[in-house]
């Protein structure tokens, strides 16, 4: 049986990762994983630090912090750039796993599934990332680097998520395709967020996830909505746009049907911003 520490400060838990400790938050990631056997390694339970909590505006925008569970990221009172990543909120498991599941958690498990990541890459989210040497901001298109895979230190916690704020009326969404309505692993998601002036599209930023170990923006599809009509977007989406993406065979769902459905998937998330 390993240890278990539940620090009431930042500084508490940051010394305690001088040795190695799994970071529990929600825990709704870590205990279906070890369903069946004792949990044998060292648990720094992080829910109990005040400064890990809250959903804040800022001078520049929005920070989440890394507790901020996902009912509280759909109960709290935000701007439309931040309907996508509610709407994603909402198919995070069951009611009871959005209550206990937190933001952060969702990026630091950094599957390729992760409802939460398309929408957080199509809000342009930056990751706060704090070590006893101090703390570290960067991209989340930075952040995870494969399936399972982040830039996390060894001794450093991620603190808080941030959303910088658009310098234009900004909306956004996100669609998720399951074989199922509710409870269920994507098979293909996508996220968008349009600056529009006029009913046209000044900026746009989109992300497919679960078609790639990693969730990817398509550059050449925002370059192609930009000056748009928001009632004919769903007509620019050409399969050319999808050459980040990388979809695998698997239970859910061949690579060529992935690949199919990302289009209808797209067309079907612009067309709701007419």
């Amino acid at each position: 049986m390993g240890d278990y520490l539940r620090p009431v400060s930042l500084d508490e838990a940051l010394a305690a990762l001088a040795r190695p400790w799994t970071v529990l938050a929600g825990g709704t990631d870590f205990y279906p994983a070890r369903v069946g056997r004792a949990i044998d390694e060292n648990v720094l339970d992080i829910s109990g630090i005040d400064a890990l909590r809250g959903i804040e505006a800022t001078s520049n925008g929005w920070r989440l912090g890394a507790t901020a569970t996902w009912s509280e990221l759909i109960e709290t009172a935000l701007p439309p750039v931040f309907d996508g990543l509610k709407q994603a909120a909402r198919e995070v498991g069951g009611r009871q796993i959005q209550n206990a599941g937190t933001v952060a958690g969702n990026l630091c498990n950094a599957s390729p599934a992760a409802d939460g990541v398309p929408p957080l890459l199509a809000l342009d989210a930056e990751v706060e990332l704090a070590g006893r040497a101090g703390t570290r901001r960067l991209p989340l298109a930075a952040f995870i680097t494969g399936n399972r895979r982040t830039v996390l230190a060894p001794g450093e916690l991620l603190v808080a998520i941030h959303v910088p704020r658009p310098s234009r009326l900004a909306r956004s969404a996100f669609l998720k395709l399951g074989a199922r309505r509710y409870l269920v692993i994507s098979i293909a998601m996508a996220a968008a967020t349009l600056e529009i002036e006029e009913r046209r599209v000044v900026a746009a930023r989109i992300a497919v996830g679960a078609c790639s170990a990693v969730a990817q923006r398509l550059p050449a599809l925002e370059t192609a909505l930009a000056g748009s009509a928001v009632d004919a977007l769903a007509e620019r989406v050409d399969a050319r746009h999808l050459a980040p993406l990388s979809p695998i065979d698997d239970v859910r769902g061949s690579a060529a049907y992935r690949q199919d459905a990302v289009v209808t998937l797209l067309r079907r998330l612009l067309g709701s911003f007419a």
